[in-house]
């Protein structure tokens, strides 16, 4: 009996010393699997939206040097606006008109020099780096198969897609992005972030095809990272050194900003830009300035206008990474992201909205109608005279 006991014990004292050796060989990627768990819990979300840095690999990107905005008269809100910010839970806005700063507000305890999680307005921002490379001829061909730049992705569900295909968000491949469903495709990718994997090899791995290539728009997170392997293999460069020269550093930023990695160091284009709202509000004010800052131009003005266009195949307001509203008027478009995250672009009445939220409810009915309303109130209200 003893003896019986003994070995139990030795056991169990093996077991003891072999979770806790692997605890702190795996501390990093519980440490991050826990902070997946926990990132949109309703006492953190504030919190966390802020500090993602604190809880996933990052890689910081040089802002160059910071040119504030000047001041510009102080805007107008329409009726409900004090409500919608809270219903909506916004925790910064930004407003420019004509370049110029005309309010921003920072709530929830959130401060100007935060560095806000994009989530998926980090598309739009590759879109506008894919634009400078398709222009300079480093990406001759938006026709041509993905896998010619990305050849792990031979035999892949992407096999056969085109770059433009993927762009607008038609590769044909089969993903569900349900945030509430555990086991769907968008939140296995959550993890495997979390856990310091592979996003090439996540995206390598999809073999599912919901149709054929071109001929449906279905939204497809992973799309972005394929487009990301396709710079990548373009160039032979990673996103962050690319994008801190080609637009960031041209730009002048307020602060440095950061991507959110995986495991390998590679950048997590389709959601993990990280930057001030002022900032965000910025990558907006170059595109309703047609890809010219301070007289440089960073992004052409054809890229831009074909980007922003509703080319997607089936009718849907969505063009190359950029959306585009409902019955929208000339000029309109906007990047948005879950939980509230948007740039809206009106670029007839010279009005930039960027806005950060932290919006638990953000895919209820009519949740979306109303921030397109609001958005769209705050342009007409604050028009600007055009500039020659």
């Amino acid at each position: 009996m003893r003896t019986w006991l003994r070995r139990i014990g030795m056991a169990l004292g093996l077991l003891l010393v072999v979770a806790i050796a692997l605890g702190v060989w795996k501390r990093d990627e519980i440490t991050r699997l826990l902070a997946v768990n926990s990132l949109f819990a309703e006492d953190r979300i504030v919190s966390n939206f802020s500090s993602m840095n604190t809880m996933f690999n990052s890689v910081t990107l040089r802002g160059g040097d910071p040119q504030p905005f000047e001041p510009g008269p102080a805007a107008r809100f329409p009726d409900g606006y004090a409500q919608w910010l809270e219903d909506r839970q916004v925790t910064a806005i930004v407003v420019l008109g004509n370049g110029a700063l005309m309010h921003e507000d920072y709530r929830l305890g959130t401060r100007q020099d935060d560095l806000r999680i994009g989530w998926s307005v980090s598309k739009s921002a590759l879109s506008m780096l894919l634009g400078t490379l398709v222009e300079d001829g480093t990406i001759p061909d938006l026709d041509a198969p993905v896998t010619q730049y990305a050849p792990a992705l031979d035999g892949s569900a992407y096999d056969g897609a085109t770059i433009r295909q993927v762009l607008r968000m038609s590769s044909g491949v089969a993903f569900n992005e349900d945030y509430l469903d555990f086991w769907s495709d968008i939140n296995r990718m959550g993890r495997v972030l979390a856990l310091g994997g592979s996003m090439d090899g996540f995206a390598a791995g999809q073999s599912a095809r919901a149709g054929p290539p071109g001929e449906t728009w279905r939204y497809v997170s992973i799309d972005t990272h394929v487009l990301g392997m396709v710079i990548r293999g373009a160039t032979g460069r990673p996103i962050a050194a690319l994008m801190e020269e080609r637009l960031f550093r041209p730009l002048g930023l307020e602060r440095d900003p950061y991507y959110v990695t995986d495991g390998r160091g590679i950048a997590f284009v389709l959601g993990g830009l990280n930057m001030t709202t002022r900032d965000f509000a910025r990558l907006g004010q170059l595109v309703l300035q047609e890809g010219v800052w301070r007289g440089r131009e960073i992004v052409g003005a054809d890229w831009l206008a074909e980007s922003t266009s509703a080319s997607a195949p089936g009718g849907v307001g969505y063009g190359y990474q950029w959306w585009i509203p409902p019955n929208a008027e000339p000029g309109e478009v906007y990047a948005r992201g879950i939980y509230g995250q948007f740039v809206w672009i009106d670029r007839a009445r010279g009005v930039i909205i960027a806005i950060n939220s932290a919006d638990r409810g953000f895919r209820d009915t009519g949740v979306l109608e109303e921030n397109i309303a609001m958005m769209r109130a705050i342009a007409r209200l604050n028009a600007q005279p055009r500039q020659e």
